[in-house]
Order: C-alpha cells, then sequence, then structure tokens
C-alpha cells in the first residue's frame, strides 16, 4: 500500500500516467472527527501516523473544477479527475510532479487542464512568477492551504481525519481513498460517513472563497 504521506518528490506525466487511478470519498464540515473518532476501532482502524503539513497553495480555475493544481514542497502537483464510480466517488489520476522552474512545455499543459492562458515570458517559470500571474488572472484563484491530518487504514483502504485552514477558515474533514472500489464503500459505511455528501478540496475550497460552481 502506498503511503498518502510520503515525501513529495518530482515526477514526470509520464511516470504520473502509469499509477493506478484511486477512487477517493470525502466529506467536509464540523463535528466530522469526533464522528469518526466514535466508530474507527469498531471499524478495525490501524493508525498511520500524524501530520501537520507544509503549507499548500491550490491554483483554483473559475472555468473548471477537474483540475487539482496544487504547489506544496515547492512541487507543482498536478492531478485530475477522470470520472466517478457508480456510487458517485471521485476518480482523481495524478498528471505529475514539477520541479520549479517550469518548462514553457510543461506550464502550457498545467494552464490547460486548467483551461486557461498564462503567459511568463521565457522559456521557463519560477513559482513566485507564477504566483504573481495567478494573482492577477481573472479566472484562477490561488488559496492558502493548511492541513493537520491523522492517517489510519481500515480493511487496507487508507483513511484521514484532518483539520483544514482555507485562507484561514478552519474546516474538519475525513477522507477514504482506495482503487478497490468495493472495499471503499465498506469503509465508507463502517465509518458512518455513507449518508454525507462527497466533497472534494476543489469543491470546499471554491465555497470558502466564494466561486461558484463550473
Amino acid at each position: 500500500m502506498s503511503d498518502p504521506f510520503s515525501k513529495n518528490t518530482a515526477i514526470s506525466a509520464a511516470e504520473a500516467a502509469k499509477i493506478v487511478p484511486r477512487a477517493e470519498f470525502r466529506v467536509f464540515g464540523q463535528g466530522i472527527i469526533s464522528a469518526v473518532q466514535a466508530r474507527m476501532w469498531e471499524a478495525g482502524a490501524v493508525l498511520q501516523k500524524a501530520r501537520r503539513m507544509p503549507e499548500e497553495t491550490y491554483f483554483l480555475s473559475r472555468l473548471t473544477d477537474a483540475a487539482n493544481v496544487k504547489v506544496r514542497d515547492g512541487l507543482l502537483d498536478v492531478k485530475l479527475k477522470t470520472g466517478d464510480t457508480p456510487e458517485g466517488y471521485d476518480i482523481f489520476q495524478p498528471a505529475g510532479k514539477f520541479q520549479f522552474p517550469v518548462s514553457r512545455a510543461d506550464l502550457k499543459a498545467i494552464c490547460g487542464y486548467l483551461r486557461v492562458d498564462i503567459a511568463p515570458g521565457g522559456d521557463d517559470c519560477s513559482y513566485d512568477k507564477f504566483l504573481a500571474l495567478a494573482r492577477v488572472h481573472p479566472q484562477l484563484v490561488a488559496v492558502s492551504v493548511e492541513k493537520m491530518r491523522y492517517g489510519f487504514t481500515v480493511q487496507g483502504v487508507i483513511c484521514e481525519y484532518a483539520q483544514v485552514w482555507f485562507n484561514g477558515a478552519m474546516l474538519e474533514t475525513a477522507c477514504c481513498e482506495s482503487e478497490d472500489y468495493g472495499a471503499l464503500k465498506r469503509v465508507i459505511e463502517a465509518l458512518g460517513l455513507a449518508a454525507m455528501t462527497n466533497t472534494s478540496y476543489l469543491r470546499a475550497a471554491r465555497r470558502v472563497v466564494g466561486i461558484t460552481a463550473v
């Protein structure tokens, strides 16, 4: 099983395409952590680790909510929503983790995922330049995200509960993700989350900063 808290390392788009996409079910709100804690031991939880994540910047596009583009540990990390399971869980495919400065070709592809145009000038783009261009772009919003994550597994399914701050506004969240969609469904039910609305990080962040649905 891969570790969701493993070190963030650069991979190419070609390498990312070889990763088997996971389905993800995530919920946001208040009182979620205590609700999960009340059910996780009976469900057979195995603790993994707790970690305060480095501050991240998410880049939200007003034109799509299918491209998860963020910067963490100095890497531009891209995941694309490629579909949904029959149960309505999100399926995300990694599209690469790119080291700054990002090449013009990679930046063009990333902007294509966001459905925007950015002209950095020169052959590559530093993080500071990318952030500055995003902040003045009419279709992009840069959101500061901080996370305190508590990881565990149930029946081999990767799970977590966490506190998340979007531009300083705190929400609680819980998530289950797996390539095994049947096991994922069973764990979601065991943790008492099945009746809640599946909400991705992007949709939660959009609501906090006031971006209307695509």
